[in-house]
C-alpha cells in the first residue's frame, strides 16, 4: 500500500511539474511570435506595382504593406492614380488556432472581401468562395509566388470547376520601393 501512495505521489508531481513548465513557457511566449505567423513578412515594405492592361499598355501603382497591432497583424495600404484611382486596404492575421491565414479586404468600390489560406511550397495562397450567375460556385484565389527580399508577382485567380482549373484575370508585379 505504501509503495503503490509513493507512486501515485510521484505520477501526481511529475504531471504538475510539466503542466507548470508548459504553463511557463505558453505564458512567456510573445504573441504571434512563432514562424507561421512570421510567413507573410516577405510583403512588408513599400512596394512599387505594375502591370499589364486589356489594352497592352503598362499601369502603375504602389503599396506600402507594415506590421501593426504590436507586429500581430499586416496592414497593406493599396493605390493607383489616374482617372480613377483604385485604393484599397487589407488586414492580415495568422489564426494559430486554425493554422491558416485570414484576410479581410476593403476598398473605394464598396468592396469587402475575406480570405483563408496558407504559405506553402514558396508559395502564399488566400482563397475565397462567391457565388456567379445562377448560383453557381465559383473560386477565386490571390498567389504570392517568386518570392524574394525585393521583388514578388501575385496573380489573381479564379476556377469555376471546384479548382481543378484556375484561370487567370490579371497578374501583378511588386518591386521594392528604393527606399523600402
Amino acid at each position: 500500500m505504501k509503495r503503490f501512495n509513493c507512486r501515485f505521489l510521484f505520477i501526481i508531481l511529475i504531471i504538475i511539474f510539466s503542466v507548470s513548465i508548459n504553463f511557463t513557457q505558453t505564458k512567456n511566449t510573445p504573441p504571434c511570435s512563432s514562424l507561421e505567423a512570421k510567413q507573410f513578412d516577405f510583403w512588408v515594405g513599400n512596394w512599387v506595382i505594375y502591370w499589364i492592361t486589356q489594352t497592352g499598355d503598362t499601369a502603375y501603382g504602389s503599396n506600402n504593406v507594415q506590421k501593426i497591432l504590436g507586429g500581430c497583424v499586416i496592414n497593406e495600404n493599396f493605390s493607383t492614380k489616374g482617372a480613377q484611382p483604385f485604393n484599397g486596404k487589407s488586414y492580415s492575421v495568422y489564426n494559430s488556432t486554425k493554422k491558416i491565414w485570414e484576410q479581410t479586404w476593403v476598398d473605394n468600390t464598396g468592396a469587402y472581401m475575406s480570405f483563408t489560406g496558407k504559405f506553402e511550397n514558396g508559395k502564399m495562397i488566400l482563397s475565397r468562395e462567391v457565388s456567379g450567375k445562377n448560383n453557381t460556385k465559383i473560386l477565386q484565389r490571390m498567389v504570392f509566388y517568386n518570392i524574394t527580399k525585393t521583388k514578388f508577382d501575385w496573380d489573381w485567380e479564379y476556377s469555376k470547376d471546384n479548382g481543378k482549373v484556375w484561370e487567370l484575370n490579371w497578374r501583378l508585379h511588386y518591386v521594392k520601393h528604393k527606399n523600402g
